[in-house]
């Protein structure tokens, strides 16, 4: 719109205008915001739950990396923030493999290959483990500790198990083999 117009009309009409244009750029700044928190999601990891992996790995047989974390674990959001942000990682993690998140403290109880799993120690524990987390990140004669990766093979077998942060560059050679 020329200047000419707003001086050509009115006050009303000029005020009626201007809210018409404002309207008009906050369309375009929604619109393109929008775009860009689609692009950016694409970006990230695709992680799913332990219900989606029992439906996917029944379709379509993949490798997997589970991915035990607590809220209050500083080396887990150290991890997320790092290795899971790099570019390589996601689009290896995604194309490669099913990813799953679990907070080990959670209370959903939940179905996995048949069998019902639930955090039996919410009620009695500061830091409860839920029981699916043991299964796949326990040692014997070791306190379970967190950041904990499980990665498995296309047959579910477990390939490697990592109790400690992971940096990017040593998540890489994980991914690799």
């Amino acid at each position: 719109m020329r200047l000419e117009l707003f001086l050509s009309v009115s006050p009303s009409e000029s005020c009626i205008k201007m809210k018409q244009l404002l309207f008009i750029l906050s369309l375009f700044v929604f619109l393109f915001s929008s775009e860009e928190s689609k692009a950016q999601k694409t970006d990230a990891i695709n992680w799913i739950t332990f219900e989606q992996l029992d439906d996917s790995l029944s379709v379509k047989p993949k490798k997997v990396m589970l991915f035990f974390y607590a809220d209050w674990c500083v080396y887990c959001k150290k991890m997320e923030q790092a290795a899971f942000k790099k570019p390589e990682i996601i689009k290896k993690l995604n194309r490669d493999y099913y990813v799953v998140k679990l907070n080990t403290e959670t209370t959903k109880s939940f179905a996995f290959d048949g069998v019902v799993f639930n955090n039996t120690e919410a009620k009695t524990k500061r830091n409860p483990i839920h029981e699916i987390a043991k299964l796949f990140a326990s040692r014997e004669g070791v306190p379970f500790s967190l950041p904990a990766t499980v990665f498995l093979d296309e047959d579910f077998a477990i390939t490697n198990r990592v109790f400690e942060y992971i940096s990017p560059k040593k998540m890489m050679e994980f991914l690799k083999t």
